[in-house]
């Protein structure tokens, strides 16, 4: 999916956003750097790989490789501290896969691109609520069968916090075929607060995923820029789980992978992509997308 000039603001937004955040003196010298960058951008890239690259600019001007290293920690801890509350409350219920796959999608609002940022309160209010929410496409008893038929999964995490809930959900996975093999990849370097490989190893996830890194520092997952390792594996794999609207906008013209797509959709442009509204909670299926 190829960068539209409705992105533009997130990107613009985000400098803005982490300049305050960090405290950054010379703004407008950063601020020049970024525009000099967007004055020659190529908008057959996509989205991710662009913020990938503004992100690189902020961090080398502030001389900082993870400046959302305390938010990521803080909102891991959070919802680490949940789990056994989730889990309990996921097999209370008639369906614990399909709920499950409602906890992982729910976790995808923790976001903080400035366009679609939540605060904690929002963001609880939706686990609260979580029973009256359904699924604008549901894929999944779709996505089961092919859990138990499956050889091979990777999951493509997304943001911190969010990836407790990812563990919820391939914990579910792991129960339903204990004979998969499951690989959870996150970002290759720190990248907004997109999760990173010390998150998956903070929250547990090698207890049933062999976790790897992607090898890149895009928003999402750019399969010219990622390592030949990652590439292996996600040639290999039968089936992929790739979570938000980062690794959709990366993906989703991968026609010929057995992709699901894990998000809550939070902009127009993804929301006229898909054929959704936005607010949308969707676990769509690439192979039911291109019949």
């Amino acid at each position: 999916m190829k960068m539209h000039d409705e992105c533009l603001p997130c990107l613009v937004n985000q400098v803005i956003k982490v300049s305050k955040m960090c405290h950054v003196t010379q703004k407008e010298e950063l601020y020049h750097k970024v525009f000099d960058y967007l004055s020659h951008l190529d908008f057959s890239l996509t989205n991710p790989e662009i913020i990938g690259m503004t992100f690189q600019l902020i961090k080398e001007h502030i001389k900082n490789d993870d400046p959302y290293y305390d938010l990521r920690h803080y909102y891991n801890q959070l919802f680490l501290g949940q789990l056994d509350d989730f889990r309990q409350l996921i097999h209370q219920t008639d369906d614990p896969f399909l709920q499950a796959v409602k906890y992982a999608i729910v976790g995808n609002i923790i976001d903080f691109n400035p366009m679609h940022t939540h605060d904690k309160e929002d963001v609880m209010k939706y686990f609260e609520n979580i029973d009256q929410l359904t699924l604008a496409i549901h894929h999944v008893h779709e996505l089961s069968q092919d859990i138990q038929e499956a050889k091979t999964m990777l999951y493509l995490g997304d943001n911190c916090g969010e990836i407790c809930l990812d563990h919820l959900l391939i914990e579910m996975i792991h129960q339903m075929n204990p004979y998969l093999k499951i690989y959870f990849a996150t970002r290759g370097a720190a990248v907004v607060n997109d999760s990173i490989e010390e998150d998956a190893y903070f929250v547990g996830m090698d207890a049933y995923a062999q976790i790897i890194s992607n090898g890149d520092d895009s928003l999402g997952t750019i399969l010219g820029r990622t390592s030949q390792e990652f590439n292996e594996i996600y040639s290999q794999a039968d089936l992929v789980i790739a979570k938000g609207q980062a690794n959709y906008e990366s993906l989703s013209e991968e026609i010929f992978k057995n992709i699901y797509f894990l998000l809550m959709v939070k902009c127009d442009v993804i929301a006229q992509d898909i054929g959704v509204a936005i607010k949308s909670m969707v676990c769509l299926s690439q192979k039911k997308r291109n019949y």
